[in-house]
């Protein structure tokens, strides 16, 4: 069953060809598709809106227009995900008629189609969000204190939703509780990632290297639903094996 806001939500996907850890990684093989065509055919799944590729390369669009997605050319020098998804609504909504933008990562093709509708949940059921995301509680005592781990520090709301209040590569907040580990998939009002990318990066953001702290720091909104899991990101070629492992088996 459609979300109610398939008809106003776009979901971009970017995806970028320079990877210096795994080289291709947009056209990398999983399961007979490349790996970008996979993360489409997820967001399909989920039924949240109209879904569009951002890309960067030729190789890459065509395989996204072979597999029946639309897709966008972008231009190769954007800094971040979140300025290649705005030139693609650009492209896709002149108009201005999409009222969410979710931005789900390109190398995420084993991701839940319910973590694509958890982050539109925060924007559809309080008007004065800007900004939806996830999280997942630590229960990996490693991941408290490794940096490339990122935690939320957050003011609960309900029993599956914060607000973020902080984000940091520290172990976070201080004292006895649960820890949460940022999962980077967000969804946008449209003219809260319009107002996003004409910041430029803050002081925080630049600091911690955590592009979220950017809109916290201009005063926006970030809430924050409560999932079940982390989605496997692939930046290796062992993230690429894990992930081929996973579709296989669902497969079956």
């Amino acid at each position: 069953m459609k979300n109610s806001a398939f008809d106003r939500t776009l979901v971009l996907i970017p995806a970028r060809m320079a990877s210096t850890r795994l080289p291709g990684k947009p056209l990398a093989d999983i399961g007979g598709l490349p790996m970008i065509v996979q993360v489409a055919k997820r967001a399909e799944e989920a039924e949240v809106g109209r879904i569009i590729v951002a890309v960067d390369d030729q190789d890459v669009y065509d395989a996204v227009k072979a597999a029946g997605y639309d897709v966008i050319m972008t231009r190769v020098d954007h800094q971040s995900g979140s300025d290649r998804i705005y030139e693609a609504v650009q492209k896709a909504d002149p108009d201005a008629r999409m009222e969410y933008i979710v931005n789900v990562q390109g190398d995420l093709p084993t991701i839940e189609p319910e973590a694509v509708l958890a982050s539109l949940r925060p924007l559809q059921e309080n008007a004065s969000t800007d900004i939806g995301t996830l999280t997942v509680e630590i229960t990996d005592e490693h991941e408290k204190t490794n940096p490339n781990v990122v935690k939320i520090v957050a003011s609960p709301i309900s029993a599956s939703r914060m607000r973020a209040l902080y984000f940091t590569r520290t172990t976070a907040p201080y004292g006895n509780g649960p820890l949460y580990h940022h999962i980077g998939l967000y969804a946008y009002r449209r003219a809260a990632l319009e107002k996003f990318v004409s910041l430029g990066p803050s002081p925080l953001e630049k600091r911690e290297s955590l592009e979220q702290l950017r809109a916290l720091e201009a005063g926006m909104r970030i809430d924050v639903e409560i999932v079940d899991s982390v989605p496997l990101g692939v930046d290796t070629p062992a993230d690429l094996e894990k992930a081929r492992a996973i579709l296989n088996s669902r497969s079956k």
